[in-house]
């Protein structure tokens, strides 16, 4: 009992910040390996795709660690959601008053459904959003040569300097984006 309710608490920085750290020392020890999230998807299309395209002829079977670490990450979301029941979503009341002000009012669950769901999608705000957003972090990660996981985690603890450049960037396009962009498109 104690266990399900350590696991079901969020747990601190000082907790949880170490143990992602870990990973990367673990994967370069226990077999020179890389982490990233993005590269999955590369190599399911490997896979799964049997046109000649250039960018997806090479040995996808030696990455297929790659793709079980995303099957754990999708199956320990499955469990949580599904077994652990966890409570409303807590949201600072300072970000509830503001979202308010955008007509967003439902937060019982990880996404708001006034934003996220089939017909907001056919909406010109639900259509930048998701449409617009996913093309965006598609095409940032391929230009930046990996995602934010990649080259924060393991690109700057291996002291990478494209990494560092990559970093900054998806910082600052956060942050512009956060407080500059999103506010219009909440207005739509």
């Amino acid at each position: 009992m104690f266990m399900r309710s350590f696991l079901e608490q969020p747990w601190p920085w000082y907790v949880a910040g170490p143990l992602v750290g870990l990973t990367v020392p673990a994967l370069l020890l226990l077999g020179n390996k890389s982490f990233g999230i993005s590269s999955s998807l590369r190599h399911v299309c490997a896979a799964c795709i049997p046109a000649k395209i250039p960018f997806f002829q090479y040995d996808w079977k030696k990455e297929i660690w790659n793709l079980f670490f995303v099957a754990g990450i999708l199956m320990g979301g499955f469990i949580t959601y599904y077994f652990m029941h966890p409570g409303p979503v807590v949201v600072n009341p300072a970000l509830v008053n503001e979202l308010s002000g955008y007509g967003i009012h439902d937060y019982h669950s990880l996404v708001p459904t006034e934003l996220f769901n089939w017909s907001a999608l056919f909406t010109l705000r639900g259509a930048l959003m998701m449409i617009g957003g996913g093309f965006l972090v598609g095409f940032g990660t391929r230009y930046a040569g990996g995602c934010t996981s990649g080259h924060t985690i393991m690109g700057l603890s291996t002291l990478q300097w494209p990494s560092l450049v990559a970093t900054i960037c998806f910082m600052v396009g956060g942050f512009v984006t956060a407080n500059l962009i999103l506010p219009y498109i909440l207005k739509l």
